[in-house]
């Protein structure tokens, strides 16, 4: 485990201010779990050319040896299974069958980079039009330089591979800066990324504040893409500081759940309360609110209700467990202050409502008003919030009635009805019949307005951090 004094070989040295640490928080038993040194503006920067100069001997690797690279990251990711499912568990608070998942999810996507790897080797094109029936052109993918990765607290080890991962398989240098409360899992995952026999430099691991580093890497003139999974804040924050580069972001959701009278019950119930529940509902993918025709709202609030029955919160190691608390304290409080003006507005609450410290509670709430706050703003906590509309037309508006517009689902046994309405809902992926998952990426996924910036997906990414080049015969 990486921890101060024992950070991943190949780094910096002078990026890590051993006066200056983040304390990781432990959150299956409390207390601290370790510290890890700080990357300081200078040390930042220091990185960044690094990666600079590593930039030639990436673009001129093969593609074999980047399947290569590729290949031997997924066996030294696997091989670290166990050890980087309890780190999981233990600075994200992810209960532990849900670690485990994610790092064979981490695994699968770096499979899957090796696979997309191939589909780099352009293509010849002749001539058709008047004027032109002589030329040939060898159209080339070429790497964009460097990227930098920002990776999130929720997925710290698989979306930040579906960052890293098309970013090697594309032949460019990699800067990664982990989320400040989860960075052990990211620092285990730059000593795999340094047995692949990548070129020395070529990938920089800079844990560190936002607020002190944040703007020295996306700022700088030596970043080519940037790859940001987070706020929609921090995203806009990050396009005034980059400029002309090269920019990939999945950022905030409040996806609505629509629920028609002709809907499976059960179905819609199941897929409501775990869009909305799993890990305490910290997804940028989650199910922030149901949308319910008047007609089945009681009925559907009922099944939801019984569904939570079986939802456990508990001990994150204990394989039985469903949730555990939120990443803070600060999280926690958000939520109960959504949760507390939903009902001053006239929701009814139905099942939980209570905090302790960082843990909320599983919650229900039923016939929450169009107006309260948790209808509109990013929650990110687990609440099933339940309201109603009259008829399709008006189910459309109420789904797209706030800026975001990453996720959405349509619960009904109408094929025109779906399609109608999916083809309405002003988001990047809809789908029917189940909650919003996105799996290994092989169907591409991102958002539209406040939402984010291009689309995520093994294929997809390796494409954005690439850059065409046609040579002209």
């Amino acid at each position: 485990m990486a921890t101060k004094g024992h950070l991943p070989e190949g780094l910096v040295d002078d990026a890590f201010d051993p006066d200056d640490e983040i304390v990781v928080t432990d959150l299956a038993v409390g207390g601290t779990f370790t510290t890890i040194g700080t990357a300081d503006p200078a040390g930042a920067q220091e990185a960044l050319d690094a990666a600079q100069d590593a930039q030639t001997e990436m673009r001129e690797s093969s593609l074999v040896e980047r399947a290569e690279w590729l290949e031997t990251l997924a066996e030294e990711i696997a091989s670290r299974k166990d050890e980087l499912a309890a780190i999981i568990v233990r600075e994200a608070g992810k209960p532990i069958a849900s670690a485990r998942g994610e790092v064979d999810s981490a695994v699968e996507r770096v499979e899957r980079a090796v696979e997309e790897v191939h589909d780099l080797q352009g293509e010849y094109l002749r001539g058709t039009t008047d004027g032109h029936e002589g030329w040939e052109a060898i159209v080339q993918p070429e790497p964009v330089g460097t990227v930098l990765a920002l990776s999130p607290y929720n997925y710290p080890l698989s979306t930040t591979l579906f960052q890293v991962a098309p970013a090697i398989a594309a032949g460019n240098s990699v800067v990664l800066k982990p989320a400040t409360k989860t960075p052990i899992s990211a620092a285990v995952l730059s000593t795999c990324v340094k047995e692949t026999g990548i070129p020395e430099d070529a990938f920089q691991f800079v844990p560190g504040r936002s607020s002190e580093i944040g703007d020295t890497l996306a700022g700088s003139d030596k970043i080519d893409a940037i790859a940001l999974t987070g706020s929609s804040g921090a995203g806009k924050h990050i396009a005034k500081e980059s400029g002309m580069v090269e920019l990939h972001m999945e950022l905030g959701g409040n996806a609505p759940a629509v629920v028609f009278e002709d809907a499976d019950l059960d179905n819609a119930a199941g897929g409501c309360m775990e869009g909305s529940l799993k890990y305490g509902g910290q997804r940028c993918s989650a199910v922030s609110r149901v949308l319910a025709e008047e007609s089945v709202h009681d009925e559907l609030v009922d099944r939801i209700d019984d569904a939570m029955e079986g939802w456990v919160v508990g001990d994150l190691f204990d394989e039985e467990t469903n949730m555990g608390p939120l990443i803070d304290e600060s999280q926690a409080e958000w939520v109960e202050t959504l949760v507390e003006d939903a009902l001053s507005r006239g929701a009814e609450l139905v099942r939980g409502g209570d905090r302790d410290g960082r843990l909320f509670e599983p919650t229900l709430l039923a016939n929450v008003p169009q107006d309260a706050r948790i209808v509109h703003e990013e929650q990110f906590g687990p609440v099933v919030a339940v309201t109603t509309f009259e008829d399709q037309s008006e189910a459309i508006d109420l789904a797209n009635a706030d800026e975001f517009g990453l996720d959405a689902c349509v619960y009904t046994n109408d094929y025109d009805r779906a399609r109608t309405v999916a083809d309405k809902i002003e988001a990047g992926t809809v789908r029917i019949n189940g909650r919003p998952s996105h799996g290994l990426g092989d169907i591409p996924f991102g958002g539209v307005g406040d939402s984010g910036i291009g689309r995520e997906g093994i294929g997809y990414t390796i494409e954005a951090f690439t850059e065409t080049k046609s040579i002209i015969l």
